[in-house]
C-alpha cells in the first residue's frame, strides 16, 4: 500500500482535529495532495499549512460546499470527519439540539459526500469517501439520543450511497466509527473519568490513539482496496 495515493487529491473535511490531524500527516507521508477544511479555528488548521492547502467552509452551507469542492482537481478521495456531540444538559435544550445535530452530523456530511460523489462519476474517477460516526450509533448510551441518532441515519445513508455509485466508476463510500479516543470529541470525557471503568474492568486494553483512525482512513483510501458499504468500529471492543 506504500505510496498509492502519492499525488492523488484527497479532502479531508474538517480535517484540522485530532483524528483529522493524524490522518493529514499519514496520508502526507505517501505525497497525497491534500485539502483540510475547518470551521472556524484557523490557528488549529495553520498547523497543516505546510502539508495542505486549507480552506474555510461550513458543510452545512451549500455555497461553502461547493467552494471547497471546487478546490480540487481530479478528486479521488474525501473524507469527512466533522462532527458534534450536542450534549443536553438540560430537557428544554432536547428540540434545538436535535435540529442542530441534524444539520452537523447528518445533512451536511451527506450531501457533502454525494456531491463529491457526483463530480467523481462525471468526471470518470474511480475513488474513496469516507463518512465519521461514532460507537454511540452502534450501542445504547443513556442521553445520546441528538447526537447518535443522526450519525446513525449517516451510516444508512452512506450504505445507500455506495449502492448508488458503485459501479464504472466505482466510488466506494464506508463509515468509521470511533470508540473513545484520545484525541477529538472524546478528550474531555477521558479527562472527567467518565470511562475509566472499561479500563479497570479489563473491557478494553487502552482508549483508542488518533493513529488507530488514521490507519483505518488510510486503509479505505487504498486505491485497490475491495470494500464498500460497511461501518468499521475502531473502539477496542468496547461496544461489544
Amino acid at each position: 500500500m506504500r505510496e498509492t495515493l502519492a499525488r492523488q487529491t484527497i479532502i479531508l473535511a474538517g480535517g484540522s482535529g485530532g483524528l483529522g490531524s493524524a490522518s493529514a500527516r499519514l496520508l502526507a507521508e505517501e505525497d497525497a495532495h491534500l485539502i483540510i477544511s475547518y470551521h472556524s479555528n484557523r490557528d488549529r488548521a495553520e498547523e497543516l499549512s505546510e502539508i495542505a492547502t486549507l480552506v474555510q467552509a461550513d458543510l452545512t452551507s451549500a455555497s461553502d460546499r461547493q467552494r471547497l469542492l471546487n478546490t480540487a482537481d481530479s478528486l479521488y478521495g474525501l473524507v469527512v470527519f466533522t462532527g458534534d456531540p450536542c450534549r443536553v444538559k438540560d430537557p428544554q435544550e432536547l428540540e434545538p439540539k436535535m435540529h442542530e445535530s441534524y444539520e452537523v452530523n447528518y445533512l451536511g456530511p451527506y450531501l457533502l459526500a454525494k456531491e463529491a460523489a457526483e463530480r467523481m462519476k462525471a468526471e470518470g474517477i474511480s475513488g474513496s469517501i469516507v463518512l465519521f460516526s461514532t460507537m454511540q450509533a452502534n450501542a445504547l448510551f443513556p442521553g445520546s439520543a441528538a447526537y447518535a441518532g443522526a450519525k446513525a441515519a449517516l451510516q444508512h445513508a452512506a450504505r445507500i450511497l455506495a449502492k448508488e455509485y458503485r459501479g464504472r466508476p466505482n466510488i466506494r463510500i464506508n463509515v468509521i466509527s470511533p470508540g473513545v479516543t484520545a484525541a477529538g470529541m472524546a478528550e474531555a470525557s477521558i479527562a472527567a473519568g467518565k470511562y475509566d471503568h472499561y479500563l479497570e474492568t479489563g473491557i478494553i486494553p487502552r482508549f483508542g490513539r488518533a493513529l488507530d483512525i488514521a490507519r483505518a482512513v488510510r486503509f479505505f483510501l487504498e486505491p485497490d482496496n475491495y470494500i464498500t458499504g460497511q461501518v468499521l468500529t475502531v473502539d477496542g471492543g468496547l461496544t461489544l
